[in-house]
């Protein structure tokens, strides 16, 4: 009753501060936007005064996986940096502010705290990320070719697995600091960490979750998953748990030393 309690709380504030809008509209926007640029080039070119003459320009056959993993290319960009700013206030706001002590006088507990907030923003997230993909899918299926209901929902089971480890790496540096801009800061520079690391290591580290959508594109063309999607889930998987864990231990350490 009390996680639950918490759990609405954090709901109803973020449709106050207008987050169940603005961010799956920006994620629909982002996740439409290279389908529908990509089909209407030709015109586009035209609209602002065409080619030069004598210029040949020749778009390359699109098939419906290439363009839904433009969608995802742009989530993993601009998407990802929208899911940052968006958390990087969740308690980091709360301590800087002090609302998290007047929540935690009661007895409230430390992991319904912090577990309520992940899941709350988490739901956003991955709501925002069915919406944008879903819309990405009709526009893909109507312009493109045939793109199947099965393949959207992998598509958003996978990817939405690093999303949440996204939002479980900005929960965690909201435990460490109370300065909502370092933890967006931080957040954005493990993620590229990550990249970094997995591209130099990358015949080390095939089951690294930044390799994830490059095997849901391999997903999408051979039609099956590749073992490689399934052991980086996993361990995406594990590193969410031990985020969330070190969150809990985090922050009640800090909270009961204050």
């Amino acid at each position: 009753m009390q996680w639950m309690t918490l759990f609405k709380k954090e709901l109803l504030e973020n449709i106050r501060n207008f987050k169940w809008i603005w961010v799956p509209l920006v994620m629909i926007l982002i996740a439409t936007m290279d389908p529908v640029s990509s089909y209407y080039l030709p015109q586009i070119i035209d609209a602002v005064g065409g080619m030069p003459e004598g210029t040949e320009f020749q778009l390359p056959d699109f098939t419906p996986s290439d363009v839904v993993m433009m969608s995802l290319s742009q989530i993993s960009s601009i998407g990802v940096l929208v899911i940052v700013l968006m958390s990087m206030g969740t308690i980091a706001g709360e301590r800087k502010s002090g609302v998290s002590e007047l929540v935690l006088v009661k007895p409230v507990s430390y992991t319904n705290y912090i577990t309520a907030k992940w899941a709350a923003v988490l739901l956003l997230t991955l709501t925002a990320l069915a919406l944008g993909m879903l819309s990405s899918w009709y526009y893909v299926n109507l312009l493109f070719g045939e793109l199947s209901f099965g393949e959207l929902l992998q598509i958003i089971f996978f990817y939405g697995l690093w999303l949440a480890l996204v939002v479980s790496l900005s929960i965690f540096y909201n435990t460490l600091l109370k300065i909502p801009g370092l933890v967006a800061f931080l957040t954005i520079a493990t993620i590229l960490v990550m990249k970094l690391i997995t591209t130099i290591f990358s015949h080390l580290l095939e089951w690294s979750p930044n390799n994830i959508s490059g095997y849901i594109n391999q997903m999408l063309v051979s039609g099956n998953v590749p073992s490689e999607l399934t052991g980086a889930a996993i361990v995406t998987i594990v590193i969410i748990i031990l985020l969330v864990a070190g969150s809990i231990f985090t922050f009640k350490s800090k909270e009961m030393a204050s």
